[in-house]
């Protein structure tokens, strides 16, 4: 069975491409953030991609999910489809206007951009704490 660290507690679970492009790392950081947030949480997609099966069974189970892929390589989605998981809701953030490159610092418009269609691909409003990134108390 999966460790706590990647339950869903009933949240949504998130699940971030975390490439090496700066649209990988906007992937993860807003992951980070809005599991911060409690908007969701955070899961280790390396785990469903190393077929460990607690993993693929969590994520399989999960009620509600979201998958962020960087760019239209599409690595979070065909780990997905490699595990037999179910893809709930899927965003590429180039398709949010966010342009691909290797420019490793990060602008706060580009992760608020990249959280707001988080929000959008699950239906779920921007609530106005987006931008804050101060963690959620334990």
């Amino acid at each position: 069975m999966a460790e706590d660290c990647c339950s869903s507690n009933g949240n949504i679970m998130i699940l971030a491409c975390s490439g090496g492009s700066n649209v990988g790392q906007l992937s993860n950081q807003a992951a980070v953030e809005l599991t911060q947030e409690g908007f969701g949480k955070i899961f280790c997609l390396a785990g469903i991609g190393g077929q460990l099966s607690g993993f693929v069974q969590s994520a399989k189970d999960v009620p509600e999910m979201v998958a962020i892929d960087g760019c239209q390589v599409g690595c979070a989605k065909a780990i997905l489809e490699q595990a037999q998981v179910p893809l709930k809701n899927y965003i590429v953030l180039t398709e949010a206007g966010i342009e691909k490159n290797k420019n490793f610092t990060l602008n706060r418009s580009d992760i608020d951009r990249a959280k707001s269609a988080v929000k959008k691909a699950t239906g779920r409003p921007s609530s106005t704490s987006e931008g804050s990134g101060a963690p959620s108390p334990p």
